[in-house]
């Protein structure tokens, strides 16, 4: 959700462990035909947004498979995959390993510009039981927010399907709130921003909360702003991670060795072969709708900076 009316339409073109039923129904990866590693992410395992503005327009999926081959898809094309509000996500892996050197090995493509920022939380798995499934430890990328006392860990929302087309996406959490995703019959008029292949009426999202930093500049609701971080989350205009690579993609930049387990410990990861983002605010900014991370390129920054 980053929308005002000079930035809107370049906007709409640069724009824990999964379930056992998202896995068996994750896309297949694709073969290089070149035997060479490919710093892109070379496949979708899982894309489960929560709902958002852009979930559903142009396009209907059925299936968990349609899903992954859609944004897959969009990947490769450079076009931005929207995991709509808190909690959404999307699972990658990679042709080979990411190995960890010590400085960034991941860099992601978002499409945060100054004053709007839709920060995502970065997870990493390593392949420990060698299945080439993403079914063991998934390990938060530690970033400037993450000991703040404002940020939740743990944090549940759920959101329920409408029963009429049109209308906003109900939701209540684990702290006793609730509120909606609005609908904005103005700019985005598909039936549903409720993802169509969710399997149940309610969904159900976890993951690591961070404190909203949006705010009407106005004061009459007509200039919304959201805050930027200092550094390691995705779609984030950081001053100290976003960057151009050295094909000139401009990326936020990420360490392997900023993972820390459930507990908040660091952990000594060598390689990692999955990542996960996930949209990290629950907000919502008037006219504008809600806060929610977009990806356009996941890569294995290690093979591009040499």
């Amino acid at each position: 959700m980053k929308k005002n009316p000079s930035l809107r339409s370049a906007r709409r073109f640069l724009l824990g462990t999964l379930p056992a039923a998202l896995i068996l129904s994750a896309c297949t990866p694709d073969e290089q035909s070149d035997g060479k590693d490919n710093a892109e992410c070379s496949h979708v395992y899982a894309y489960m947004p929560a709902p958002g503005q852009f979930i559903n327009e142009g396009y209907t999926l059925a299936t968990m498979e349609e899903a992954c081959a859609w944004a897959e898809d969009r990947l490769r094309q450079r076009l931005y995959v929207s995991l709509g509000a808190f909690g959404g996500y999307i699972v990658v892996g990679f042709d080979h390993a990411v190995s960890n050197d010590g400085g960034y090995n991941l860099s992601i493509r978002g499409n945060a510009y100054s004053g709007n920022s839709e920060p995502g939380i970065v997870w990493v798995m390593r392949d420990d039981n060698g299945n080439g499934l993403p079914d063991d430890t998934w390990y938060e990328l530690w970033g400037s927010d993450a000991d703040s006392t404002s940020t939740w860990r743990d944090y549940t929302v759920t959101y329920k399907r409408p029963t009429q087309a049109a209308q906003p996406v109900p939701w209540t959490d684990n702290h006793g709130q609730a509120g909606t995703v609005d609908y904005l019959a103005a700019y985005h008029r598909q039936d549903s921003y409720y993802p169509l292949w969710a399997a149940s009426e309610n969904l159900v999202l976890t993951g690591t909360r961070l404190a909203s930093h949006s705010h009407d500049a106005s004061g009459n609701g007509t200039l919304w702003l959201n805050g930027n971080l200092d550094w390691g989350y995705a779609d984030n205009f950081s001053s100290e991670d976003l960057f151009a690579d050295p094909d000139g993609l401009v990326c936020n930049h990420f360490r392997i060795n900023d993972a820390r387990d459930a507990g908040g410990k660091p952990v000594r990861l060598d390689e990692i072969h999955f990542v996960k983002i996930q949209t990290g605010v629950l907000a919502q900014c008037g006219w504008i709708g809600e806060v929610s991370t977009e990806v356009i390129a996941i890569r294995d920054y290690n093979l591009l900076k040499k």
